[in-house]
């Protein structure tokens, strides 16, 4: 990978740790479901009205939908807005890799090796790390929700490995039409038509501004800009080499959480937080594949007679 396809890969990892603060001053005005479900209404209108639908099967497209749109972000979004820090939000989204592993062995019968099982063991451990953390500072709950949002975010995944799609790219945004329904209707039923009013009734302000720059942010920056960057960048590198970036968004998360809104994680966070990250670089790890050892070449001597009327293709074939 060249250095400026290295930049640009840092530069995703940048964007989408940068997502959550945007995600944190979003929720400070909208209700969190309802917020889930204007967010993606935001794309998927533009999506049906400009963009080819993905040739895809329908229930791999709503499976993807239905867990990268709905359930991760609805677990995310309710974590969040109950506690659970931006910056160590964007960390115990890394789940999302062990779980899809799993699903993965379970569901596609992929094989899990030995790096693989170290590699879930050791982030099993992190998370473990970190909800005893969270445990004793009494906010267990808000580190479940986002726990589920990344089981969310690995069954899409499973979605998205069978759908095999021919252009990524389009059948990101084409998720994009699942959840607005869904998450409308849940956030009509348990937060109500006065809340949903209530949080236009303020925009003007300074938190309004700062909620409505968050929401045009995760739409244009973290979901167009972001995965289009991602999805160019998996189109012309290895996946084993261009993945690996996306350990960055913690990194890049909890810096930001740190400056911007002053979170500062505990020792026990960060070192949870070190072994899940690790735990995903050694699952992802590949061994390398061993050169073919060729056969030693013939001795010198005279070559083999062929009888007439015979004529040997081998002799003539170019290797």
């Amino acid at each position: 990978m060249p250095p400026r396809h290295r930049l640009l890969a840092v530069s995703v990892a940048l964007m989408w740790g940068l997502n959550f603060i945007a995600i944190d001053a979003s929720l400070q005005v909208f209700p969190p479901l309802f917020l889930v479900a204007l967010r993606f209404a935001l794309l998927a209108v533009p999506t049906i009205l400009l963009v080819p639908r993905p040739d895809v099967p329908v229930r791999w497209l709503l499976g993807y939908g239905l867990g990268f749109g709905t359930l991760q972000f609805l677990f995310l979004y309710w974590g969040m807005s109950i506690g659970m820090p931006a910056g160590l939000a964007s960390l115990v989204l890394q789940a999302s890799a062990p779980f899809t592993v799993l699903l993965g062995a379970l569901f596609l019968r992929e094989r899990i090796g030995p790096l693989g099982i170290a590699g879930i063991t050791i982030a099993v451990g992190g998370l473990t790390v970190v909800g005893w953390q969270r445990w004793e500072s009494a906010s267990l709950l808000p580190f479940l929700l986002t726990l589920a949002g990344a089981f969310g975010w690995a069954l899409g995944n499973i979605c998205n490995r069978r759908a095999r799609p021919s252009n990524p790219l389009h059948l990101t945004l084409w998720m994009s039409v699942v959840p607005p329904l869904p998450m409308l209707a849940l956030s009509l039923h348990f937060e109500g038509p006065a809340a949903i009013a209530a949080s236009f009734t303020g925009l003007g302000s300074a938190a309004g501004l700062a909620a409505l720059a968050g929401l045009a942010y995760t739409v244009a920056i973290g979901t167009i800009l972001g995965s289009g960057v991602f999805t160019w960048l998996m189109s012309r590198h290895p996946a084993g080499v261009v993945a690996p970036f996306t350990l960055l968004v913690p990194v890049f998360g909890m810096s930001a959480a740190w400056l911007a809104l002053g979170e500062r994680p505990s020792a026990g966070e960060l070192a949870g937080g070190v072994m899940i990250v690790s735990g995903v670089l050694i699952g992802a790890a590949r061994r390398p594949r061993l050169p073919r050892r060729r056969s030693a070449p013939p001795a010198a001597g005279p070559p083999p007679r062929t009888p007439a009327g015979i004529h040997d293709d081998s002799l003539t074939k170019s290797t």
